[in-house]
């Protein structure tokens, strides 16, 4: 038996990496634990304007208020219930992008640029990176971006290039607008949401530093390309320049953008257009965002001809694909749940405000921007990473005198930059699977990127610090 094909097959199986559900878990598990070693404790608040503060030096050990075992799992409970205004956004852009994308409209968009481009490698670079960099920083395509790669694949196989350019001009593309998402609802809108400043407030900085990050990086895949245009053996992928085929029907794909598709992409603009309107004039929140999304969508189906039980069948197909995504906030919510209830949130800032007492505010906000890169390598969910530390980022930021806008600047660029090195990051691994390219050969890629957006970020940190950004 014990040399039967079953047996060895079942002996020789790995375990893979753990998914995020089982790390926040054991986050959950472990902050509980804490309630019963970590003091309680509390600080004073005053609300000024609607905005609530931690009184500076005002913290005060509480009556200790150990989690116990059910607790555990009602703070699960009790997290998505926290979470629901987040939760049916994600779930409504998601049924939105779902009925957008059945009309064609966006894959048809893609296909025209990169035909217009075609025999012009380097025009090419920049349009597609600067398109999916735009979707990114929109929040939109960031978690799909990975049904893009084989088409990617093809155009550096067009060039003469190897399947690491053909990833980035995608890949990174997308993450060089995702790392600031000026407009993202679910990653820089929640984080300024939990740290009460208007919502998309900052923007133009945001797309200063965009810019920044956008042109280091077609910068970056420019030399990169040249590099092994000159000597395909300098490519990182040796003499095998593309493991896999990387070959995708696009037959299916339309490649030429009708009237309904400008219609229904004109329409798309229109709608976000109409909310970032709202959001300024009339201080619209994220409830107003996903009304304005069901609109959009049922104005794409007047559009296309949809029949109503397709706009539905569609609206749920989006809905689906974004439930892993969705439910996360409210699992991450549930450790803060428990900080909460045990009372030792306010603990936690306090040692942290002892620790980076000696710290100036600019060290301040880059030692944030460093523990949220490499918070994220091992909770690589954007909006998961918000819910649990800007709770602990905003007193901080208080305590330190850092503006707010600048603690939230620090998660974004953390979480966005750390998104393409961790191994957890479900897309990322995807990604490099589909292209058959190793995760270390990657790493021997990006590296030097991630040390440019590094830099980058710290500059622009530093400078937000010393003109006092804030919500403008």
């Amino acid at each position: 038996m014990e040399n039967s094909p079953g047996f060895k097959q079942k002996g020789k199986k790995k375990l893979g990496l753990p998914d995020a559900y089982v790390i926040l878990f054991t986050i959950l598990v472990l902050a509980a634990i804490a309630t019963y070693v970590i003091p309680s404790g509390s600080f004073e608040r005053e609300t000024v304007n609607d905005i609530t503060t931690v009184v500076p030096d005002s913290y005060q050990q509480t009556e200790q208020q150990p989690t116990s075992f059910i607790d555990v799992f009602t703070s699960i409970q009790q997290g998505m219930i926290d979470s629901a205004g987040l939760i049916f956004l994600v779930l409504i852009i998601g049924g939105a992008f779902g009925v957008i994308e059945y009309t064609g409209a966006i894959d048809a968009l893609i296909m025209k640029t990169i035909n217009k481009t075609k025999n012009k490698e380097y025009l090419l670079i920049i349009l597609v990176c600067t398109l999916f960099s735009i979707f990114g920083a929109l929040g939109i395509i960031v978690n799909a971006v990975i049904a893009f790669i084989p088409i990617g694949i093809i155009l550096a196989r067009s060039m003469k290039l190897d399947a690491i350019v053909g990833i980035s001009i995608i890949y990174l593309g997308a993450y060089a607008g995702f790392n600031t998402a000026f407009l993202d609802p679910l990653t820089t809108g929640m984080a300024q949401e939990i740290a009460q400043v208007p919502l998309f407030s900052g923007i133009g900085f945001r797309i200063l530093i965009y810019l920044t990050v956008l042109a280091s990086t077609i910068g970056y895949i420019w030399w990169y390309a040249n590099r092994i245009k000159k000597d395909p053996l300098k490519s990182v992928l040796g003499d095998n320049p593309f493991p896999k085929s990387g070959e995708k029907d696009v037959a299916s794909v339309p490649t030429q953008l009708t009237i309904v598709h400008k219609l229904v992409l004109a329409w798309l603009g229109i709608g976000i257009a109409i909310y970032v309107f709202g959001v300024f004039q009339y201080e619209w929140s994220l409830n107003q965002m996903a009304a304005m999304f069901i609109v959009i969508a049922i104005g794409t189906a007047v559009i296309a001809r949809i029949h109503p039980n397709e706009l539905v069948t569609q609206f749920f197909n989006g809905c689906r694909g974004l439930v892993y995504g969705a439910l996360i906030i409210g699992m991450a919510r549930s450790i803060v749940v428990v900080l909460e209830n045990g009372q030792i949130l306010d603990t936690i800032v306090q040692g942290m405000a002892t620790v980076m007492d000696p710290f100036t505010s600019v060290l301040g906000a880059n030692m944030m921007f460093l523990a949220n890169f490499l918070f994220n390598i091992i909770v690589s969910s954007g909006s998961g990473q918000a819910v649990i530390v800007m709770p602990i980022m905003t007193p901080l930021a208080d305590m330190m005198e850092i503006p707010r806008q600048v603690a939230v600047q620090a998660y974004k660029l953390g979480d966005g930059f750390s998104n393409v090195i961790t191994p957890i990051s479900g897309i990322l691994m995807a990604t490099l699977a589909i292209a058959g390219v190793s995760w270390v050969k990657w790493i021997k890629f990006i590296m030097p990127l991630v040390i440019i957006w590094f830099l980058i970020g710290v500059i622009y940190l530093t400078v937000a610090v010393w003109i006092g950004w804030g919500p403008v």
